[in-house]
């Protein structure tokens, strides 16, 4: 038998969005309801029959709530086989009637924690008693409908269930229960217990959108969504117009985004992205010249980009932007006029994130390898302590242009290398096997936007030039020096420290050490 009556449901929710309106449509398929606590009385409010739990088990609800469905009367209702003569027979012994339907949403654990509860309270919400019964109902699931999500009312409010039905029912709910316990087991480890790394680390994800393919059309792909206290991004952003987003739409956004989160609350700034790596930064005085800025400095990588901006986008930006093809605009926010300009490109998507999120934030990156998982920190370090090991110290300009490329460089695939002068990039090598080239690819790139732009001479000229990590040798510095730049950011700490210093001295250079790295790979 697939197709199964509703006669008794147990109601017992946390969320009462819609309780009412499925249990009234229960209620005229003549279904018995059994309730608890607030629910019980929200449905008594609306005028509906209720029976307490506490006349199925015989017990009162005790212990402020602790223990009310934890009894052989509810469990007995859900686990018995019907078809087992066994079971039909120790049901008839101790009077236990069958429940046909659990509908369970379980304590807002992950929203008390987010809300900065005392522990306790946090405590105090995590659920037993609706776990159990979500387990109890899934596991007969050949008999028993278990719904966890008000989405997946109108499967069982017709007062009968199907066994595809409740299989599907069954599958929502173990992952119900598995991401509230990772949530739980997480908060405890990391919070609670104050470990950075807990013995087992959770890992609960719910899946959106499936995407047309992965980063190629033979891999398939979809986007999952991280839960609880996690930051808002890229898969909270509401898309006001354009195509579906593609795997690698998704990536360079994201990385986009955790770029120019970097400048939230900086002046105007632009931040264009190709394939994870920013091809062009910059401040101004508006968006638009922000933007102008970003664009110059290497407009053939621009082509097809991705744009992230840190303040609402206006109509003056959006003109500029619609001048060449551009897959993905990110912003706080959006006036009327830019997104009537960006209504004639249908296929840009325009993505609207509200807060950028803090780049100072914790958490957690993984990263998946063959037989395990990589798990590491954020890379949140910044406005590091400067110290000046050159005889020459940085002029106040040059500070300013060291600290910006250092921003960017951060953002850059390792070997990176970044020019910068007065709040914009000037040329950005990036994913090279060593530093020499990518200086070198950097300032081709310079040149090759001064040649594009009519200037007299590459921005890297006067220009601050950061290193992620330090440079090995005097080359890379070298090569910077021939680019024009009279100032170096890097972490130091290299054996040839003293080596690479004389050459900055001797080039008449001035050069700061972070003590920080920033290898992204």
């Amino acid at each position: 038998m697939t197709d199964i009556p509703i006669r008794r449901a147990l109601l017992s929710v946390s969320d009462k969005t819609g309780i009412v309106d499925l249990a009234r449509g229960l209620a005229d398929h003549g279904v018995e309801l059994v309730s608890t606590g607030g629910t019980a009385k929200a449905l008594r409010d609306a005028g509906l029959a209720v029976r307490d739990i506490s006349e199925l088990t015989g017990f009162p609800e005790m212990m402020d709530g602790r223990v009310k469905t934890l009894h052989p009367n509810v469990h007995g209702g859900l686990l018995a086989v019907r078809d087992d003569a066994a079971h039909v027979a120790s049901m008839e012994e101790h009077g236990i009637g069958a429940i046909d339907l659990v509908v369970v949403n379980l304590y807002p654990f992950e929203a008390t924690v987010a809300k900065g509860a005392e522990r306790d309270e946090v405590i105090e919400n995590i659920d037993i008693g609706g776990p159990s019964m979500v387990r109890s109902a899934a596991k007969n699931h050949a008999f028993v409908a278990i719904v966890t999500d008000p989405a997946d009312y109108a499967l069982v409010s017709g007062g009968s269930t199907t066994l595809a039905d409740r299989r599907k029912l069954a599958t929502k709910a173990y992952a119900t229960t598995a991401a509230y316990d990772g949530a739980i087991a997480t908060w405890f480890g990391t919070v609670d217990q104050g470990e950075a790394f807990p013995e087992t680390l959770p890992i609960t994800l719910k899946r959106g959108p499936e995407l047309r393919y992965g980063e190629n059309p033979h891999q398939s792909a979809a986007f999952y969504t991280s839960g609880g206290t996690a930051a808002r991004g890229i898969g909270q952003a509401r898309q006001v117009q354009g195509k579906a987003l593609s795997y690698n739409n998704l990536n360079d956004a994201d990385a986009a985004l955790d770029l120019v989160s970097e400048f939230r609350d900086a002046a105007p700034t632009c931040v264009i992205v190709k394939h994870a790596n920013p091809c062009g930064v910059a401040t101004g005085a508006s968006l638009a010249e922000a933007y102008e800025a970003a664009f110059a400095c290497d407009t053939v990588s621009a082509f097809g980009g991705i744009i992230a901006l840190n303040r609402p986008l206006d109509g003056a930006t959006a003109r500029a932007i619609a001048g060449i093809f551009t897959e993905v605009v990110v912003a706080p926010d959006a006036d009327e006029e830019a997104q009537a300009i960006f209504a004639a490109k249908k296929n840009l998507r325009l993505l609207l994130t509200g807060e950028l999120p803090d780049p100072a934030r914790a958490g957690l990156l993984a990263k998946a390898i063959t037989g395990g998982w990589l798990v590491q920190t954020r890379d949140n370090a910044s406005n590091p302590e400067l110290k000046v090991v050159t005889k020459r110290a940085p002029t106040e300009q040059e500070l300013i242009d060291c600290r910006f490329a250092w921003t960017i460089a951060k953002h850059v695939k390792s070997n990176a290398i970044v020019y910068a002068k007065d709040g914009s990039t000037a040329g950005i090598g990036a994913g090279q096997m060593n530093r020499l080239e990518s200086a070198r690819i950097a300032a081709w790139k310079a040149k090759d936007a001064a040649d594009k732009a009519g200037w007299p001479t590459p921005r890297t000229i006067g220009s601050a030039v950061a290193s992620d990590a330090f440079f090995p040798f005097a080359d890379g510095l070298l090569a910077a020096v021939e680019a024009g730049a009279t100032a170096v950011i890097q972490p130091g700490g290299s054996i040839r420290d003293d080596e690479v210093i004389a050459a900055a001295d001797a080039a008449g250079l001035a050069m700061v050490f972070t003590g920080v790295r920033h290898f992204r790979h």
